[in-house]
């Protein structure tokens, strides 16, 4: 037989159904499955090398999610016509997969893992991203490769006060709450997601029902594994151990390490010193005849577990972290606005040993971003971008652009803004925020989203209302039950703790949030607690941001280009435009503006974009002259265009000629129209008529003026 084809149904809340099918595509890959929901299909394929390389310690992954254009029946728009290199949002999702898979896998573990998601077939009724992680997840079920999962995924998102699992692209678009959320049946393991300003309590509810549906997913996936039959995974060689030299290492250096643990200060370089001096002493204890068979790799690693262990046991146990901060306090913060005197809006903001310079450039609609993906072709107005050189951690690295740590961090920072900035059809302008990273020791996304917020209240764009971001970190000891919850972790927390739970909000809600496990057993009472502690946090970086500005400027900088968008009736686009863009051709001409005309939920949206004053107010005189519709008995003060013999063309509105009829010039008698009226000269007259057939208007000065008494109506 060809085939070999299993499959397993999974049933979502609202009915419809999942099916997963292994034994057809990609058959010698280690795992492959089809995923399906709806018209959406994925194809998830696992390879793992079964020889490992000598010296790794660590677990080389890499997940890739690809969308393929065929899947929506598009070619891409790129200039080859064939898919490039991964989109940020490939990226992102590619990010949400690695974050949940890779806690699993055995910690001695370190086989080249590969996995790969293609998107197949495509159905906006049916996102694929919320489908990656089950799809990668069940790959790795029909293979033998070892994975301590399963684990899956699903979007949960609030709409119209019901909280909805998967929801389509036309569902999502009214959610006030949209959150990916990653989980084996027990724990949850990753959260990242964007809000309007939500509660706490909002955030708890929506991951409990994401969790119930997650662990219906982990059974299911638990039986198609034993369906395929590869319950028994591969053996392996994990690390070598010796446990004489880990006494060894452990009896000399622990005290040593806690005590540089205890240090309490503020400079991470400090404990780096402290660290190294003691491991530099440690080997001077390796004798000449140990020199030969001391396996100086594997007694670095027993002393990077003691400092890992040393660290988390300060805490736990003294309640003290290592910068001699309380669990619950924030680092020292400095801020400023305008600090770049040319650019549209500036902010520098520092916490502790992080720092962000960042910036806010505002544009026009040209300057839009392209987005081009299977399921969208569009523009974006809005965009953040990240960057994190080597000198912010004293480093020295190449600048090779921006990797896949640059755009998750950039796009959290968005998401955490976004939901502030002015609606659409109050906002002209295209937003491009830059965030340099110029030191950093811990959440430099949230230090970009604190300065973000200043630099747009800086620029003048009237925000919603400020943003702060915090990192929130919990160390834990699953024998004796005892955690700490930190606030505003620095790097060394982060990379010895158990969490990263980032949140960021204004002082009325949560506006986005991520989060990553990297243990088990982390209840909602925790969680609760963490986001609790995390508004408080939260709140008080507030405070120290609205030291430095509270409200966006009252106007922009004087050399912010000026914008400004017009709503007209959908009729009236043609005439903005002209036959074959004349008109608008013209009066950009004139004005000197730059103006982009575009059709939305029924309605036009004419966006004028100038450099100063004097050319928008000609601008918006032409169009706002085009879009007034004349009305018979109003009075116009308008200026001759040109003379004829049986009269004058009057331009009574911009872009309206009307014929003033040399009989209705004077309530007197003219025989010719010489020396009656100048071009150019201003002249009141009403609007008596328009031809039903024609459109023409015909005008009147005579009725302006008073009547002689012997002359009848």
């Amino acid at each position: 037989m060809l085939f070999n084809i299993v499959t397993k149904t999974i049933t979502l809340p609202d009915g419809r159904e999942i099916t997963i099918e292994t034994g057809k595509l990609a058959k010698q890959a280690d795992g492959s499955v089809v995923v399906r929901l709806g018209n959406t299909m994925l194809l998830a394929t696992v390879v793992a090398n079964k020889d490992i390389k000598e010296g790794l310690d660590f677990l080389p992954l890499s997940v890739d999610y690809q969308e393929k254009f065929a899947s929506a029946g598009r070619i891409p728009g790129s200039f080859q016509r064939r898919e490039g290199k991964l989109s940020d949002h490939e990226v992102l999702t590619s990010r949400l997969v690695d974050r949940v898979l890779r806690p699993l896998f055995p910690d001695d573990y370190h086989a080249e893992v590969q996995v790969n998601i293609l998107l197949i077939s495509a159905d906006e009724e049916a996102l694929p991203d919320a489908l990656a992680a089950l799809a990668a997840s069940a790959a790795l079920a029909a293979s033998d490769i070892p994975f301590g999962g399963p684990v899956s995924e699903v979007r949960v998102a609030k709409i119209d006060g019901e909280y909805v699992i998967n929801p389509g692209t036309t569902a999502l678009a009214n959610a006030t709450l949209d959150l990916m959320v990653g989980a084996t049946y027990n724990d949850i393991a990753m959260v990242e997601g964007e809000m309007s300003e939500v509660s706490e309590e909002e955030v708890i509810e929506a991951l409990k029902i994401a969790h119930e549906v997650i662990k219906t997913q982990c059974l299911a996936l638990k039986e198609f594994e034993a369906a395929v039959g590869k319950t028994e995974k591969r053996e392996y060689v994990g690390d070598p151990a010796d446990e004489a030299l880990e006494a060894r290492v452990r009896e000399f250096a622990y005290s040593k390490i806690y005590a540089v643990t205890q240090l309490g200060s503020t400079n991470k370089t400090v404990r780096k010193d402290g660290f190294k001096a003691v491991w530099e002493e440690f080997k001077t204890t390796i004798t000449e005849e140990e020199a030969a068979e001391f396996n100086e790799s594997l007694a670095k690693r027993y002393f990077n577990d003691l400092v890992w262990e040393a660290s988390r046991r300060l805490v736990l146990d003294e309640r003290i972290r290592l910068d001699g901060r309380k669990l619950d306090e924030v680092r020292q913060i400095a801020s400023e606005v305008d600090y770049l005197p040319n650019a549209h809006g500036s902010a520098l903001f520092t916490r502790g040993e992080t720092q962000s310079l960042t910036t806010v450039t505002l544009g026009t609609k040209q300057d839009e971003q392209i987005v081009d993906t299977p399921l969208k072709y569009g523009y974006s107005k809005f965009m953040l971008h990240y960057n994190f050189p080597g000198f912010s951690t004293g480093e020295v690295k190449p600048n090779r652009g921006p990797g896949r740590r640059e755009v998750g961090h950039g796009n959290l920072a968005l998401r955490a803004l976004k939901k502030v900035l002015p609606p659409v059809e109050d906002n002209p302008y295209t937003i491009r925020i830059v965030s340099d990273i110029l030191e950093s020791n811990g959440s430099s996304s949230m230090a970009t989203v604190c300065a973000g917020s200043l630099a747009l209240m800086d620029s003048g764009l009237k925000i919603k209302a400020p943003v702060s971001g915090i990192a929130m970190g919990l160390i834990s000891d699953e024998a004796t039950g005892k955690y700490a919850v930190l606030s505003d972790i620095l790097g060394d927390e982060d990379h010895l703790g158990d969490m990263d739970f980032k949140v960021t909000g204004t002082a009325a809600g949560i506006t986005a949030c991520q989060m990553d496990m990297k243990v088990n057993g982390l209840s909602f009472e925790v969680l609760t607690e963490a986001l609790m502690q995390a508004k408080a946090g939260r709140l008080h970086i507030l405070g120290e941001m609205n030291k430095t500005i509270t409200e966006s400027r009252p106007d922009l900088k004087p050399h912010t280009p000026r914008a400004i968008v017009i709503k007209i009736d959908r009729e009236m686009i043609g005439a903005v435009i002209g036959p074959g863009g004349k008109v608008v051709q013209d009066i950009q001409k004139e004005s000197g503006a730059t103006i982009s005309i575009e059709e939305k939920d029924g309605a036009g949206f004419v966006s004028i974009f100038s450099a100063d004053k004097s050319s928008m107010d000609k601008a918006v005189a032409r169009v706002k002259g085009i879009i007034l519709v004349p009305e018979i008995g109003e009075i116009y003060s308008g200026k001759v265009k040109s003379i004829m013999p049986f009269g004058a063309f009057v331009e009574f509105l911009p872009g309206k000629d009307g014929l003033l009829h040399i009989s209705e010039i004077k309530w007197e008698r003219l025989e010719k129209m010489d020396g009656v009226l100048e071009v150019g000269e201003e002249v009141q007259v009403k609007l008596v008529e328009i031809d039903k057939k024609t459109g023409k208007y015909r005008l009147s000065r005579k009725v302006l003026l008073p009547k002689p008494e012997n002359k009848k109506d």
